[in-house]
């Protein structure tokens, strides 16, 4: 079956999702964390038992817990003490329950991604699962928007994480819409694209994961009492703001594999796993890296 480009992941508000999943207390401070229905849609259709799923930007690890309760090892980044300390306790009670034992976070920057230290790595992650994450203290000097930032720290994030990604993996990066300070919303979409598109990565699909849930043919929203006075307050100044209702989600695979499904689906034969080898990357070729079977 194909799979559907709107994911039915708000049926259960994001409290009782946490509640659900059994995650520690506090993980609900972490506000642009990833939905753990979200984040189990994603690995569900983009990963087998078994696969390694990476958050290089984990927050309080929502990614991280339902990857191990899904038997998918795990492993999450954060330079937050805050973060971080949330990750690790999320992760050991998740095993605490039976969960799979293979998960650990790393009190780490994405640029150690890069580094001599992820060498293993190379090659063998089948899905990169994370947030846009756009909060003020991204800003690194004055007037510094928090968006551009944030948009700037992807597009970093996604190159160092390229090399890791194995043949058919995918890259899925959540975000959630923002709006301009006259109501309108922050086209996230295309600037996320290209900065996949700059790392080397090929755009696939693009879906909608429901934060609201489905009554029939109807949304039911579950926006935030601050969401909602702000649309209240908007709506007095004479400018209706709609609730949000869902999280954007940008798909990626490396651009050779894109190559290859798509020359199969309009039945090109692809080539034998020995005529392809994968193309350098980060202008690093990587002897040996064929298409996986």
């Amino acid at each position: 079956m194909p799979s559907l480009s709107v994911w039915p992941t708000g049926q259960r508000d994001t409290l009782a999702q946490l509640r659900d999943t059994g995650c520690v207390p506090g993980t609900e401070t972490d506000t642009e964390r990833i939905p753990p229905a979200v984040a189990a849609h994603a690995i569900a259709t983009y990963t087998r038992p078994g696969d390694l799923v990476l958050d290089p930007d984990c927050g309080a690890g929502t990614v991280l817990t339902e990857a191990l309760r899904a038997d998918r090892r795990a492993l999450g980044l954060t330079a937050r003490t805050q973060w971080w300390t949330l990750a690790r306790a999320n992760v050991t009670a998740a095993k605490t329950t039976g969960a799979w034992r293979d998960g650990s976070v790393l009190d780490a920057r994405p640029k150690v991604l890069a580094t001599i230290r992820a060498a293993g790595l190379i090659g063998r992650v089948g899905l990169i699962l994370t947030s846009l994450r756009t909060a003020p203290d991204r800003a690194t000097g004055p007037g510094r928007d928090p968006v551009e930032s944030a948009l700037a720290d992807l597009a970093t994030t996604l190159l160092y994480c390229e090399p890791l990604l194995r043949s058919g993996g995918h890259v899925a990066v959540v975000a959630r819409p923002l709006r301009c300070p006259d109501g309108s919303l922050v086209d996230l979409a295309t600037p996320v694209l290209a900065a996949g598109t700059s790392a080397g990565l090929a755009p696939v699909e693009r879906c909608i994961a429901l934060t609201a849930g489905l009554r029939g043919s109807r949304l039911v929203t579950r926006a935030s009492l601050a969401e909602r006075r702000a649309a209240a307050r908007a709506l007095a100044a004479g400018a209706p703001t709609a609730l949000s209702a869902h999280h954007e989600v940008l798909v990626f695979q490396l651009a050779h594999d894109a190559e290859l499904a798509a020359a199969a689906a309009v039945g090109i034969p692809w080539p034998t796993e020995d005529e392809v080898i994968r193309p350098a990357v980060n202008r690093v070729t990587y002897p040996g890296w064929g298409r996986a079977a």
